[in-house]
């Protein structure tokens, strides 16, 4: 195996419940609007179609619990509370079926964007990178076996900033259901191992400045929260 001309850093791992070893986050792949009333108060409407998706990488995601730095380049930091699937197994292609079988499990993840970049490159037609794929702009708690959690139903979503609820939904609100997210995407990537898809945000999202902390959660995961801290 060749040298390298410099060390990259770790892969990040999350814990999974019930195991020692943890998940190794390889690609990270984002559904939007996938809720109808958070579509509403953005000021465009969903596409009942098919799915759409960008991605952020896993080298931008950290840990729930992390305390971070307000982002450069924005005034206007958003939150945004959402379900997130493990892949377990290859998949390419998949039946409904298939698709179920290769999930490992489900967590909570924050969607952290700036907003004012995102809306700004969306009106010009650009590509959301700036806005979504932010150092620490992914933060991920850790996993719960799918079998161990069961089916998805209408399970509450919240999200509270300093104690405020902000976010809160089942997600029965989902348009597209996992299986059929992961049905549509797989026809597009080979999706593997490691790799993970966080399926959208309901309504409530806005602002987080410095100093100000989020706590969210999903009836019967394990929940997520993050700190900001003021620009260095």
């Amino acid at each position: 195996m060749p040298k390298t001309l410099f060390p990259l850093p770790d892969p990040l791992t999350i814990p999974v419940r019930g195991e020692t070893d943890e998940f190794p986050v390889g690609r990270i792949f984002c559904v939007g609007r996938n809720y109808a009333a958070h579509a509403a108060e953005m000021g465009v409407e969903v596409d009942r179609e098919k799915p759409f998706y960008f991605t952020k990488s896993s080298a931008n995601a950290v840990a729930t619990g992390a305390s971070v730095p307000y982002p450069p380049g924005t005034e206007n930091f958003h939150y945004e509370m959402e379900l997130a699937l493990a892949i377990g197994a290859p998949v390419f292609r998949a039946s409904p079926d298939e698709a179920k079988a290769a999930i490992y499990g489900y967590g909570c993840a924050l969607d952290m964007t700036r907003r004012d970049l995102q809306i700004s490159e969306r009106k010009k037609q650009r590509p959301w990178s700036l806005g979504k794929d932010l150092e620490n702009g992914t933060v991920l708690a850790p996993l719960t076996k799918a079998a161990d959690w069961g089916p998805i139903a209408d399970q509450r979503i919240w999200l509270t900033l300093d104690d405020e609820t902000k976010q809160d939904a089942t997600l029965a609100e989902l348009i597209w259901s996992v299986e059929e997210i992961i049905s549509h995407l797989s026809g597009f990537y080979h999706l593997r191992p490691g790799d993970l898809i966080l399926t959208g945000t309901p309504a409530g999202v806005g602002p987080a400045l410095a100093g100000q902390q989020m706590v969210g959660g999903i009836d019967g995961l394990d929940p997520v929260s993050l700190s900001l801290t003021v620009l260095q």
